[in-house]
């Protein structure tokens, strides 16, 4: 996979795809962002993800915050969507989180408090095309 990396997607299975594509570039410590409006998809591409880990219990950490994953690699899943000040952030640690270098870490609405992330990261877009289409974007900020 080639960063910038842009794809138009007409299924689940399409989705699916492409996250198996995604999966084979992250390591344990990376950060994933990801933006897009409500049901575009951000929670089903981590769901998918974290299937390829062997985790089978990911859903929307909405009203936690955060949910925690133990796998074949452990993954933190942060919802930002319910999220008003920065401090409600560090109150529960969020800098550990962050730079665990051994969890891969998602946040979904990451571009609601974009000060918690790291220069080095990945930025996924998901955009609605139509009710069946969407555009996925991903980009690798180093």
């Amino acid at each position: 996979m080639e960063f910038p990396f842009s794809i138009i997607v007409n299924s689940e299975t399409e989705t699916a795809k492409v996250v198996k594509l995604f999966f084979n570039e992250v390591n344990p410590g990376n950060v994933i962002a990801l933006n897009g409006n409500l049901g575009s998809g951000k929670t089903f591409f981590i769901k998918k993800f974290c299937q390829m880990l062997g985790i089978n219990d990911a859903d929307s950490p909405t009203f936690s915050i955060i949910n925690e994953y133990a796998g074949d690699v452990p993954v933190y899943h942060f919802d930002f969507y319910r999220i008003n000040r920065l401090e409600e952030l560090y109150d529960i640690g969020i800098d550990e989180y962050i730079y665990n270098s051994e969890a891969i870490k998602f946040i979904e609405w990451a571009e609601l408090m974009p000060e918690v992330l790291p220069s080095k990261h990945f930025e996924i877009k998901l955009e609605f095309i139509n009710n069946s289409s969407r555009k996925i974007s991903i980009m690798k900020h180093d």
